[in-house]
Order: structure tokens, then C-alpha cells, then sequence
């Protein structure tokens, strides 16, 4: 797939339920679903171990509203980046989400 050829309309419908999905399994604190479509180079780059900590600690992470409201779409080399607004629904505070697309490389 190459997302930098498709629509914001297409890209919308592949993201929307990805970041569903984010929302769900932050709210529960369920780290390893939650990065189940992080790239493998992102894991790699990343300590695993502090990161679910701070995850499992993050009170903005399990208060997450899932009436988030998309803000738009930054295309950029080989990546699309979709912006939400998200809503704590402890504190009422609004946040930026951001979700990182990547165009999938063919060998």
C-alpha cells in the first residue's frame, strides 16, 4: 500500500479504527496491544521496559474519552501524520493526538 497515493478520505478509513484501537487499549492498560502496529524499528529504538512503565503509571493514558475529533493530516516524505483532539475524561483537558503512518515498503 501506498499511502501517500491514497485520499485523505482513504487514509481516514484506515486510521480512524487504528486509533479506536489506541484509545481502547490505553484505557485498559493493555500495553502490548496497544503497540501491536508500532513499526519494528520504533520497538527496537525504544526501552520496552521503562515505556510500559510509564505507561502503566500515566493517568492521562487510562482516561482517554473515545470521542476524539480528527484536526487534519501532515503528509510528508514517506509518512502521514493524522491529528486528533482528545479529551481526558478525568480532568476535561484536551490533548493532541498524534498517529504516524508510514508508506509500506515492496521488495
Amino acid at each position: 500500500m501506498n499511502i501517500l497515493e491514497k485520499t485523505d478520505e482513504e487514509i481516514l478509513e484506515l486510521a480512524n479504527p487504528m486509533w479506536a484501537d489506541l484509545i481502547k487499549y490505553s484505557n485498559e492498560g493493555n500495553y502490548g496491544a496497544f503497540t501491536r502496529n508500532f513499526s519494528s524499528s520504533f520497538i527496537a529504538g525504544a526501552n520496552e521496559v521503562e515505556m510500559g512503565k510509564q505507561f502503566a503509571r500515566s493517568d492521562l493514558a487510562k482516561n482517554l474519552s473515545d470521542d476524539y475529533s480528527y484536526l487534519g493530516m501532515i503528509r510528508r516524505g514517506e509518512y502521514v501524520t493524522v491529528l486528533y483532539k482528545v479529551i481526558n475524561k478525568k480532568n476535561k483537558s484536551e490533548w493532541l493526538g498524534r498517529l504516524v503512518l508510514v508508506m509500506k515498503r515492496t521488495r
